[in-house]
C-alpha cells in the first residue's frame, strides 16, 4: 500500500514537470515504477499514465495544436510505435537506452552552448524524429526526449509546442497500449487498480503545469526543454 501511494504522489509531480517540458512523464516515472514492480508492468502502467497526461494536455491546449507538424511527426510515430511494442521482448533494451542517452546528452549540451543551433525543421527530420520517438516509446516507453529534440527545431510557440507534442504522444499511446494488452505483458493484473488514481494525478498535475507555463517566456521555455533533455540523457546513461 505504501509503495502504491509513493508511486501515485510521484506521478502527480511528474505530470507538472511533463507539462512544462512537453515530455518526461515516462522518462521520470518508469525508473520509479520499476522499484515497485517488474519492468513490463511498469512500462504498461506508465504508458497509461502517459496517455491520461497527454489527453488532458490536448483538452486544455486544443486550439494551440499545429496539425501540419503533428501529421509530419505523428504518422511515422504510429507505425514505429507498433513495431517497438511488438519487439519489447526481443531486443535488448539496455543497449538501446545507452545509444539514446549518448545522443540526448550530446544534442542538448551542444544546443545549450550554441543557442542559435537547431536541427532544420524539414519534413525529413520530422519523419525521422517521429519514427525514432515512436519506436523507442513502443520498445522502452521513453520516446518523448528524442521527439522533443526534433520538435524544438520547428520553433513553435510554447503552448503550440506542448499541445503538438501531446497530440503526437497521444496517437503513439493509442497504438502501443492495445498492443501491450494483446501481447499480455502484464502478468499481475491486480496493478490495474492503480489506473483510476493515475488518472486523477495526471489531471491535477496538468492543471498546475498549465498555470506555471503561462508565467514562462519563450526563451526560458526553450532552455527548460533542453535542460530536461540533457537530464533525461544523463539519467538513462547512468
Amino acid at each position: 500500500m505504501a509503495e502504491n501511494l509513493i508511486f501515485i504522489i510521484v506521478s502527480f509531480f511528474v505530470a507538472i514537470i511533463a507539462t512544462l517540458a512537453g515530455f518526461g512523464s515516462s522518462t521520470l516515472l518508469v525508473p520509479v515504477a520499476i522499484i515497485f514492480m517488474d519492468v513490463k508492468t511498469a512500462v504498461f502502467l506508465v504508458a497509461c499514465f502517459h496517455f491520461f497526461n497527454n489527453t488532458f494536455k490536448i483538452r486544455m491546449f486544443w486550439n494551440k495544436i499545429d496539425f501540419r507538424t503533428f501529421l509530419l511527426f505523428g504518422i511515422p510515430s504510429i507505425i514505429s510505435a507498433f513495431l517497438g511494442a511488438m519487439l519489447i521482448s526481443v531486443i535488448p533494451v539496455d543497449m538501446v537506452k545507452r545509444i539514446l542517452a549518448l545522443f540526448l546528452v550530446f544534442f542538448s549540451a551542444f544546443s545549450l552552448a550554441s543557442p542559435k543551433f537547431a536541427v532544420k525543421g524539414t519534413r525529413f527530420n520530422a519523419a525521422l524524429g517521429g519514427g525514432l520517438s515512436g519506436l523507442l516509446a513502443g520498445l522502452i516507453g521513453l520516446g518523448g526526449a528524442i521527439r522533443s529534440s526534433f520538435l524544438i527545431a520547428f520553433n513553435l510557440p510554447k503552448e503550440a509546442y506542448v499541445a503538438t507534442s501531446a497530440m503526437i504522444a497521444f496517437v503513439v499511446d493509442l497504438t502501443r497500449i492495445p498492443t501491450y494488452l494483446i501481447t499480455k505483458i502484464v502478468q499481475d493484473t491486480s496493478y490495474y487498480i492503480l489506473l483510476p488514481f493515475l488518472l486523477v494525478s495526471a489531471y491535477a498535475g496538468v492543471r498546475i503545469g498549465k498555470m506555471l507555463l503561462e508565467k514562462i517566456n519563450q526563451e526560458t521555455f526553450r532552455k527548460i526543454v533542453l535542460i530536461a533533455v540533457l537530464l533525461a540523457g544523463l539519467k538513462l546513461f547512468f
